[in-house]
């Protein structure tokens, strides 16, 4: 029987399955087995050592005056025979050898045992992902399902990148490597289970600091909030738990090594890290960065600011369509008024057409952007009417030289 204890083990060693539940499917195998020669009322008892993998099976009856039920009773007379010291009320074992069982028996342990092997390795599958919520797993795209990609997490794995989980642009081939967030691993009522995947959910950026910043994962530096847009910017707030490491520059690394490389990761996506403050004045106006901050008057009761900037620098603090401003906000939990400096009254400059941008729930575009380029930094806006053009041409300079030498 030694051969079944090594086969076990190999199982263990190979597939993750417990020894200890495929002897104890056995024993139910078996079970389930007598349970069908010997009858319902059958008493039995089955026993596997865990050792040597020799497998003991009894079948006990109850010494009774006039039997009524064979399965678990047995005459004073036969027991007697058997017993000379049996008494009625006493419980005899019986051993069974597994011979006696009939061929559907034998069949039926045997699916079982193949059943019990094969829960007992998408149980194994499970434990291992499970332990892997809430953080990264890297994946080999298959193929695309309709508008869903299908990722393959190892040779037994595949999970499901849905289309709203995914980044818009992003575009893969068969292939290619990819790193997922699991968002959550959940068991089904067919005994198997799902692994929820995403590309856009704002964790998956912590958790890449978290592998490529030695200070963020031995917890010297704290990301104490995340905004995101994927695929296009994200801001995140550090804080250093030491004074005499600088988390912004920790998290950027050398020449922004440490930064890029999670750059790469997200295809592209820019990151703003800014110094988180305790004073929500100095957060928010941290978290408006590029952009100067002239003043930020704060309403702590209702989560709200009211942000003066410079007037050249108002396209700046918005950011196209309000990116920079809507990701400020979300970063600090508060709801942002933008005004330049005219448009509150600060500037020897008067604006009568006050505009307010409100950072709420949905943002206006700030469309005056004539001498800002994409990132929101004034160009110089030179005119062609400024210069004038020289109105000499080569040919008549040419011609001019001529005459001279002629007289």
């Amino acid at each position: 029987m030694s051969e079944i204890i090594d086969a076990l083990n190999q199982l263990e060693k190979e597939k993750g399955i417990s020894k200890e539940k495929i002897m104890e499917k056995i024993e139910a195998s078996l079970l389930s087995a007598c349970e069908k020669d010997f009858g319902k009322d059958a008493v039995i008892e089955v026993s596997m050592d865990r050792e040597t993998g020799e497998i003991a099976l009894f079948q006990k009856k109850t010494v009774v005056e006039d039997v009524e039920n064979e399965d678990n009773e047995i005459s004073l007379v036969q027991a007697k025979a058997m017993n000379d010291e049996a008494a009625v009320g006493d419980e005899l074992k019986f051993e069974i050898k597994t011979m006696e069982f009939g061929r559907i028996a034998a069949q039926k342990a045997r699916s079982i045992i193949v059943q019990a092997i094969k829960e007992g390795e998408r149980d194994a599958i499970y434990e291992h992902f499970v332990c892997k919520e809430k953080d990264i797993i890297t994946g080999v795209v298959q193929r695309y399902v309709g508008n869903n990609i299908s990722v393959s997490l190892d040779d037994r794995t595949d999970a499901i990148l849905n289309e709203n989980e995914q980044v818009k642009g992003e575009y893969y081939k068969r292939g290619d490597r990819i790193k997922l967030y699991v968002v959550e691993v959940k068991k089904n009522q067919k005994g198997g289970f799902k692994i929820v995947v995403s590309r856009t959910h704002k964790d998956l950026v912590r958790k890449l600091f978290e592998r490529e910043v030695a200070e963020v994962a031995d917890g010297t530096v704290e990301i104490k909030s995340i905004s995101r847009e994927p695929g296009s910017r994200s801001k995140i707030a550090v804080w250093s738990n030491d004074p005499n490491v600088d988390p912004v520059g920790a998290c950027v690394g050398l020449n922004g090594t440490r930064v890029n490389t999670i750059v790469d990761d997200l295809k592209g996506e820019k990151i703003d890290i800014i110094n988180w403050d305790e004073d929500p004045a100095v957060f928010i106006e941290n978290a408006l960065s590029p952009s100067k901050v002239v003043s930020v008057d704060v309403d702590i009761d209702e989560k709200s600011a009211k942000v003066v900037v410079p007037d050249y620098q108002l396209s700046l603090a918005i950011g196209k369509e309000g990116q920079n401003a809507r990701l400020a906000a979300r970063l600090t939990g508060y709801k942002i008024d933008i005004k330049s400096e005219s448009q509150a009254g600060l500037s020897k400059y008067d604006d009568d057409d006050e505009i307010e941008f409100r950072l709420d729930d949905e943002y206006d575009e700030y469309d005056d952007e004539e001498n800002y380029d994409e990132d929101g930094y004034e160009e110089e806006a030179y005119e062609d009417d400024n210069y004038e053009e020289d109105s000499y041409e080569d040919d008549n300079n040419e011609d001019d030289g001529d005459d001279k030498d002629e007289e």
